[in-house]
């Protein structure tokens, strides 16, 4: 472990070094880049420093204490400091995931069961966005389709941390295990006779890629623009500003319309295309990353649920650590601490057995 400490501290020396030369800031990419990874080990390398001198100071008081036995206890406190130190060490030296410190980009699209699973993709929007608000994150609605009742055929959202967070606990740290079918058991507005239906509405999410890390050839894209339109294809502009961006080499497609001018809705599809292209290489280079993106939505069937929301009994259940609460009514209103804090510490504690050879 303390060699692999070593090493970080060798490569944040050298990171402050080269963060100090004014050069690098001529290039804003790579000086955020460089910096974002400075944040990233600072905390590591501070405690290491620190585990350092307790360490050195701990040694001394028990020389000290073998001469002279007031010195003991400040030996004992000394060693109980260092195997807090060691504990907080392993724990940061977990494998962790390098998106972790991203924002992301969210997608609810409605699946089987009509209108209501329309409805409830809207749900699934509003319960992502005041979630966002408890955080202090910012969010920013990129594209949409409602339904005359209000719901959404799809809605994309970019969730954004800001700059007041620690490094590694991004949107992506929290949200990317949202990725799923998600599953709903109510009684729909749209049932006269008071039956439960069962519907479901398909979530993925995507960390943001900057334009460092994802380079786009305009000769790779296929531009076109259309007349945006509402429900039922009524006119809600009058001129085309709609813009469907083809990937060539990929095949991805990516439409925005919720913009009025058509060079915004352009910058806003380029964004989610870039999410979408970083997701895809990320999936490619790292067979863990990949098993885990097939976990997320492919088809939005109720079959392949993470989660269920059971309105009449007001029950949470997440299906892939065995999570269930009898408080939906929070956690529709945006409460997710709780499922997302038992999903994290699943992750955790597999990476730490993978990390020790479990």
């Amino acid at each position: 472990m303390f060699d692999r400490l070593g090493e970080l501290a060798k490569e944040h020396a050298d990171l402050e070094r080269t963060l100090a030369d004014s050069a690098v800031h001529a290039d804003p990419e790579r000086a955020r880049a460089l910096s974002r990874r400075y944040g990233e080990i600072t905390p590591i390398v501070d405690a290491y420093h620190e585990w350092q001198q307790t360490v050195a100071d701990e040694a001394t008081a028990r020389e000290l204490a073998a001469e002279d036995a007031s010195f003991a206890a400040e030996a004992e406190q000394f060693g109980r400091r260092r195997t807090e130190l060691e504990a907080r060490l392993n724990d940061f030296l977990v494998p962790r995931d390098t998106s972790d410190g991203k924002d992301v980009i969210l997608e609810v699209k409605a699946g089987e069961g009509g209108e209501e699973s329309a409805l409830f993709a809207g749900d699934l929007l509003r319960m992502y966005l005041r979630y966002a608000e408890r955080q202090g994150w910012k969010t920013e609605i990129l594209d949409s389709t409602t339904t005359g009742l209000g719901g959404y055929k799809d809605v994309t959202v970019a969730v954004k941390s800001g700059s007041r967070r620690a490094p590694g606990d991004g949107v992506w740290s929290r949200l990317k295990y949202e990725g799923g079918v998600h599953r709903v058991q109510r009684v729909p507005v749209t049932e006269s006779q008071g039956r439960i239906h069962t519907s479901a509405a398909g979530v993925l999410v995507m960390p943001e890629a900057d334009p460092v890390e994802v380079t786009i050839d305009p000769s790779d894209l296929r531009v076109d623009v259309y007349r945006s339109s509402g429900p039922g294809g009524q006119s809600v502009n009058t001129t085309d500003s709609a813009v469907r961006i083809t990937h060539l080499p990929t095949g991805i497609v990516v439409s925005c319309q919720n913009e009025k001018s058509q060079l915004q809705n352009k910058e806003q599809a380029l964004r989610i295309l870039r999410a979408r292209l970083l997701a895809q290489a990320q999936a490619d280079a790292e067979a863990q990353a990949a098993a885990e993106r097939r976990s997320q939505v492919k088809a939005v069937d109720r079959s392949q649920r993470v989660r269920t929301y059971n309105f009449p009994e007001n029950r949470i259940s997440d299906h892939r650590v065995g999570y269930k609460a009898y408080n939906l009514d929070h956690v529709i209103d945006g409460d997710l601490d709780a499922v997302i804090g038992a999903l994290i510490e699943a992750d955790r504690s597999g990476r730490a057995a993978t990390a020790n050879g479990g």
